[in-house]
């Protein structure tokens, strides 16, 4: 079986053995017992796995993505590109706490429901929220290694990227030595993520039963309004945002570009990873959209692994719907840290299949939101997945035709001597 149907197999075992055993035995000493002793613990490990790589892989994928801009040698384009990111990262998660705070998916059930949710996970109680100024100063960590060990993302980040930037100013042979260290640690997490997630059909399963059993089927109508509330923030993102920053920054037809990089699109629906898509993303901005061979290497390359507005998307909205699930108050202040981690973290998140999910489990650790409720995400991340790694790859399109585009009239301003005019 494929590793998406084992998770499929995983998903609807875990959940129709634990509406079951909601409907029949709620209350039994040997349901109790299987929580305590199996299901239990063998959804804590798989959390504790993922848990385990999210410090080494972000640093190493954070560094690697500030070292292969090279903003020395590409200069504007260079700036760009990364300007082009941030700024669209920003949109992207803020249409996505913006329609969680007025969809509001994680409510509606009952308040006993909600205590009993909180409970059947041992939520901590969450941390009173700290003002804007000191939430600016703790973005800067006094001691890396301590702000790792207690799951500091926002200073964990910041350093990586300090680092990155350091790393990438300097050219010698003991630097190219560190980054050919640093890019192997990020290979070799990658592989490791990719072990752990073998064992996603067990964790997810382990953990599905534990949520339904304890929760029934209204867990599963909250879960119905989350996937709704993503697909809308992904589809005006892709089809409004996109379409603007192509009319209006690339000088295009909206249409004609959808038209054109549709075979991009299919590929990353079906492959739920930038890096797998890489090629054939590359095939499409050189044949049919055109653009210069310079520009659509440089910025799909570094997008593939940078500039990941679905993902940044998806992780606002996990974390507040979350949230909301388990009655866990998040400050403006808190929700405005929480955007600006997704987008931070967006480029440190690996382009491949549920590379987000460890960093979506420090989020949660770090505001006290019960991390067992990954299992219910786990069900239904594959086809999530699939829809926003397809926004990826037009968003890093969309940034090649902008990027491009004053790539070209550069050109037109200083053309070589060979094309000038002969008087």
């Amino acid at each position: 079986m494929k590793a998406h149907q084992k998770m499929l197999l995983g998903i609807v075992v875990g959940t129709v053995a634990g509406l079951i055993a909601n409907e029949t035995a709620k209350d039994a000493a040997w349901l109790t017992w299987t929580m305590a002793n199996l299901t239990g613990p063998l959804g804590q490990i798989f959390l504790r796995l993922l848990f385990m790589l999210v410090v080494p892989m972000l640093f190493a994928a954070l560094v690697m993505g500030v070292c292969e801009l090279d903003l020395r040698q590409l200069g504007k384009m260079g700036a760009r590109t990364l300007g082009y990111t941030v700024v669209f990262s920003l949109i992207a998660v803020v249409i996505g706490l913006v329609l969680v705070n007025v969809l509001r998916p994680g409510e509606g059930m009952s308040a006993e429901i909600k205590e009993l949710a909180r409970t059947s996970t041992n939520a901590p109680k969450p941390a009173p929220s700290e003002g804007a100024g000191s939430l600016l100063v703790t973005m800067v960590p006094d001691n890396v290694v301590k702000a790792a060990a207690n799951g500091d993302m926002i200073g964990l980040i910041v350093f990586s990227l300090i680092f990155g930037a350091g790393l990438a100013t300097l050219q010698s042979t003991a630097t190219d030595r560190l980054k050919e260290v640093i890019a192997g640690l990020y290979e070799v997490m990658m592989r490791l993520i990719d072990w752990v997630l073998k064992l996603a059909p067990l964790g997810v399963a382990a953990l599905l039963f534990n949520m339904t059993s304890r929760l029934g089927l209204s867990i599963l109508l909250q879960l119905a309004a989350y996937v709704g509330t993503v697909l809308l923030a992904l589809a005006l993102h892709q089809f409004v945002v996109y379409s603007l920053s192509v009319r209006f920054l690339g000088g295009r037809s909206p249409l004609a570009f959808f038209r054109d990089i549709r075979l991009a699109m299919v590929t990353a629906f079906a492959t739920s990873s930038s890096s797998a898509t890489l090629p054939t993303a590359l095939k499409v901005a050189e044949e049919n959209l055109k653009l210069p061979r310079a520009v659509s290497r440089f910025v799909l390359t570094a997008g593939s692994a940078m500039n990941q507005n679905g993902t940044a998307l998806f992780e606002g909205v996990t974390v507040l719907f979350l949230a909301q699930l388990f009655s866990v108050p998040l400050s403006i202040s808190d929700q405005f840290f929480v955007m600006l981690i997704c987008v931070l973290a967006g480029i440190g998140t690996a382009g491949v299949p549920a590379g987000s999910i460890p960093v979506i489990a420090m989020i949660l650790v770090r505001y006290d939101i019960p991390v067992e409720g990954l299992g219910l995400i786990l069900g239904v991340d594959r086809f999530l997945d699939m829809c926003r790694t397809t926004l990826n790859v037009t968003g890093d399109l969309a940034a090649a035709v902008y990027v491009s585009r004053g790539y070209e009239e550069a050109d037109a301003h200083h053309p070589e001597p060979s094309a000038r005019v002969q008087p």
